[in-house]
């Protein structure tokens, strides 16, 4: 389990995966201008989303 600050930031980082997810899809469904920018926001949201899961894996005892 994470303590400290690190749950504070993982907290953050989860909020960050919400707008990047909610950015992509607008920028995705606004214009055709603007889908590149809103797939490289969603590949970011996973990314993120990926390292949030293995920063919070339980270890093995």
């Amino acid at each position: 389990m994470v303590g400290g600050n690190a749950g504070l930031f993982m907290g953050m980082a989860m909020l960050a995966v919400f707008a990047l997810m909610a950015g992509g899809i607008y920028l995705i469904r606004r214009s055709p201008v603007d889908r590149t920018r809103g797939r490289l926001m969603l590949v970011a949201a996973v990314v993120l989303l990926a390292n949030i899961l293995i920063v919070s894996w339980p270890m093995p005892a």
